[in-house]
């Protein structure tokens, strides 16, 4: 019984003082707390555009060896050039991340011609837009395939060597569409909800493991502008530049940030989801506008649109 009470304390005096130092370091400039991550490989799903091409190249003027995977050849050798031209070391592999045999042979690939990845950014992502009924079946599985399902296949390609390295960052880049439901997305936050899900209980699984030199990240931007989302309009709440999420991204790899809310500003909104009832958040959605956010969306011009 003492033991029970003692280890209660414990618990409860870490607590404030993991309250207390998150505060802290909100006024310790990045500079100062950022890790060196020259030298490691980083894989980044979706580098044919977009925030995957940005970060892929941010992270090559880092110093890393980056990995591009994307489905769409030609957009991912772009990237590839791109980086060479800024003399980095890059490779690049046409992968559809909808097979998840196709994922694993690539993986191993990547091992033999590139080396143990030890920075894995889920960057890919696909969107339908539309109504749940106006979904076919063949579009929600797609969806589902790539927003998360995806996620497992890589990071049990990867994780091994990085436990077995003491060393590690699994990024998840998903949205804030898994944080809180939106008209026109139930696919698309379905999934989103998900990689939110599958991040935080990673993380969780790996820190009562022991796994300390494993970190992981998930990001949730609001809406960016990129293909993905072509035509959405936001009535209040800015459109994000792919260029700042990128940005956020990287900073919170080297910074070792679990969780990076862009704007970060939208955590107050997340904290009264908890507090108000139904109705009040409903309404909160529309005084918003965002009931109309997806009522111009174009999207990207693929076979499955």
């Amino acid at each position: 019984m003492l033991a029970l009470i003692l280890e209660t304390i414990y618990n409860l005096v870490m607590l404030f003082y993991y309250i207390v130092e998150s505060l802290v370091i909100k006024f310790i400039p990045i500079r100062f707390r950022s890790k060196d991550i020259s030298g490691q490989v980083a894989l980044v799903t979706g580098a044919g555009g977009g925030i995957g091409r940005l970060i892929a190249l941010g992270l090559s003027k880092l110093g890393c060896k980056v990995v591009c995977w994307d489905v769409a050849k030609q957009a991912n050798e772009e990237t590839a050039r791109l980086i060479k031209m800024s003399k980095g070391q890059v490779y690049a592999y046409q992968v559809d991340l909808t097979k998840r045999e196709e994922i694993y042979r690539a993986a191993d690939r990547v091992k033999q011609e590139v080396g143990k990845v030890t920075i894995l950014v889920n960057n890919a992502g696909v969107v339908t837009g539309k109504a749940l009924m106006e979904c076919s079946d063949e579009l929600i599985q797609r969806t589902f395939d790539v927003n998360i399902m995806a996620h497992f296949w890589t990071v049990k390609s990867f994780l091994p060597d990085m436990i077995m390295q003491d060393q590690g960052h699994i990024v998840t880049i998903a949205s804030l569409a898994g944080l809180s439901g939106c008209h026109r997305l139930v696919d698309y936050c379905a999934s989103k909800f998900a990689a939110v899900g599958f991040d935080e209980s990673l993380r969780t699984e790996l820190t009562v493991d022991g796994r300390k030199g494993v970190k992981t990240t998930v990001v949730c931007p609001f809406f960016v502008k990129t293909p993905l989302f072509a035509g959405i309009q936001s009535k209040i709440l800015p459109v994000l530049e792919p260029e700042t999420v990128a940005n956020e991204t990287i900073d919170a790899i080297l910074t070792e940030q679990p969780i990076c809310l862009v704007p970060s500003r939208l955590s107050i909104l997340l904290g009264l989801k908890s507090m108000l009832p139904v109705k009040a958040l409903i309404s909160t959605y529309k005084a918003f506008g965002l009931d109309e956010t997806m009522n111009a969306f174009e999207g990207p011009k693929t076979k499955y649109n």
